[in-house]
């Protein structure tokens, strides 16, 4: 007997990300913690545009686009002297900007999300090991009220944090090493004149030019409130307590929590005007350690967030990467437990996941120990794009598909297999009366077949593909047509289906963004994945490999 298709360790914004996403797709899930209540400090407060983007897909970005503030950029001070002001400003095509968010309103948005699918967090409730078999996996677990249960579940997904008991009982390594330096973590209002929405790095250098003093300040929603950190004075160092207890060292550490006039000593040396620090919420001190993971997962067990990967907090990458970790995991569950997905699917989450939280810990490790994200020697633009996670892709993935448009021609200008699909505007429907975005027509939604047409021809040759689409995946991959902005206006917004009876929807691409940012032309398909990246991009629909290369696309993640 199965308790649960999938049993989820941790209650932070990874673990309720994978939750929220399951249930999103149908799937069955619990969510345990040990803790009896949600933490009301503001750890991770950077939120993302692609983790705002993957929101949007889930349906829940709206009460996350309420509750945060804009993060506009920063200003770099070394030794009292502005060094340099950083926009945080993306390409115009990009949806959303960079945002601040504590932890806690992430958490708590994602909760309520979750309660909308009847599933909540089950509080105060421990995993104390699990065995698995070809099955399932049996976790042994204590409740709230001491007693000790046994829960079965198809999968089981830790979710659980740098110290995961899931991690620790698969056995997996934890290569990496500790940053020697300690800091403080606070909360508080200050009331200086510096501009809106800027986060604050100050840094002093001693005589032989090495950094002795640190704050950076993120800001967070309130009148002028910052989540600070900085060097922790010797008093309240707490060194060496937890590699003494042989645990990873990162995160908040216990012993004395800073009080006020500790950060505002700081304040006093490295603020670059005169300024009170008032109204502290909470305060701790803090260690970063670097560490990967060998592998994602081990038979029917993974583990995504900090239980896989942990690193310096530079760039806000950390709960953003974990929380891209769960989506990307959620979704292939979801479909092995549908019955319906490849039988090699879930392997591609490590193949997929691991490279990117690789990539992310040495860039942040490099970041920490040279200067900051504004030290990287790339373009503004591309160091952006990066730090947005925009750039992440999955182009050698075993779940993409061969580019079917470049045979013999130049390449195109839009997105290949395995990159993000951008958001596009201005597309037009009779039904409409206001333009809609192309993320309007992806929300809610599992694998999504979007096909470009630009004459009549093409638009046969993508409802044939439609169709095809359709019969090899018994009709689990919805379709719709984005036709030329110099298509016939009067054109009705649907042609005729296949054998099931529906019309295939078709879209205007008034203003030109879809064929000029997917370098569309002619009949093409798109199969974009839930998570927002490309499948497949298929082009010659008519002719008579087109069917084949469908399959192949479509047969890379669906049992066909």
């Amino acid at each position: 007997m199965v308790d649960t298709d999938v049993l989820i360790v941790g209650a932070g914004p990874v673990g309720l990300t994978a939750a929220a996403e399951l249930r999103r797709q149908g799937a069955a899930c619990r969510i345990i913690d040990r803790l009896p209540a949600r933490l009301p400090y503001a750890k991770a407060v950077g939120v993302q545009p692609r983790t705002l983007e993957v929101w949007d897909r889930m349906g829940m970005v709206r009460a996350a686009l309420e509750a945060a503030v804009p993060m506009r950029g920063q200003v770099i001070y070394t030794d009292g002297v502005e060094l340099a002001r950083m926009e945080m400003r993306l390409p115009p095509e990009v949806p959303y900007a960079f945002a601040a968010l504590p932890q806690y309103e992430t958490e708590r948005i994602i909760e309520e999300h979750l309660a909308r699918f009847g599933t909540g967090i089950e509080r105060g409730v421990e995993l104390l090991g699990f065995t698995q078999d070809e099955d399932g996996v049996v976790s042994r677990i204590v409740t709230a009220f001491g007693a000790r249960e046994e829960l079965r579940s198809r999968f089981l997904v830790g979710c659980d944090g740098a110290h995961s008991t899931v991690r620790k009982k698969l056995g997996l390594t934890f290569e990496g090493g500790a940053f020697p330096e300690e800091y403080m973590l606070a909360d508080v209002e200050v009331d200086w004149s510096l501009p809106e929405g800027y986060g604050v790095r100050s840094l002093h250098h001693d005589a032989d030019g090495r950094v002795d003093d640190v704050l950076v300040c993120v800001p967070l929603p309130g009148d002028r409130r910052y989540r600070m950190s900085m060097l922790v004075p010797p008093e309240l160092s707490t060194k060496g307590e937890s590699a003494a207890r042989g645990e990873t060292v990162h995160g908040l550490e216990g012993g004395r929590a800073p009080r006020l006039e500790h950060i505002q000593a700081v304040i006093d040396r490295l603020s670059p005007e005169r300024a009170t620090a008032s109204a502290m919420r909470w305060s701790s001190v803090f260690r970063i350690s670097h560490r990967l993971v060998d592998r994602y997962s081990v038979g029917r067990v993974f583990v995504a967030g900090d239980a896989a990967h942990i690193h310096p907090p530079t760039g806000a990458q950390g709960m953003n990467t974990g929380i891209q970790d769960a989506c990307n995991l959620a979704w292939k569950l979801a479909l092995a437990l549908d019955g319906g997905a490849h039988p090699r699917l879930l392997d591609s989450y490590d193949a997929e996941r691991r490279p990117v939280g690789e990539e992310v810990v040495g860039r942040t490790v490099r970041h920490a120990t040279g200067g900051g994200v504004h030290a990287s020697k790339d373009d503004r633009t591309t160091v952006m794009l990066r730090e947005a996670q925009l750039l992440v892709a999955y182009p050698d993935s075993p779940l993409t598909a061969a580019d079917g448009t470049n045979t013999g021609a130049p390449a195109h200008p839009g997105p290949g297999p395995g990159d993000r699909a951008p958001d596009c505007r201005g597309l037009t429907t009779g039904l409409a009366m206001t333009p809609l975005r192309l993320y309007d027509l992806l929300r809610d939604r599992g694998h999504v077949l979007v096909l470009y047409a630009d004459s009549a021809g093409a638009l046969t040759a993508c409802r044939e593909t439609a169709v095809a689409a359709g019969r090899l995946t018994g009709d689990k991959v919805p379709a719709f047509v984005v036709r030329a902005g110099d298509a016939d206006p009067a054109k009705p917004g649907h042609v005729p289906g296949g054998a099931n009876g529906r019309h295939l929807p078709v879209f205007r691409d008034e203003a030109g963004e879809f064929g000029r940012l997917y370098g569309a032309r002619g009949a093409t398909a798109f199969l974009i994945r839930p998570d927002g990246y490309l499948a497949a991009r298929l082009a010659r629909l008519a002719a008579p490999e087109a069917e084949p290369a469908l399959s192949d696309a479509l047969g890379r993640v669906f049992r066909l």
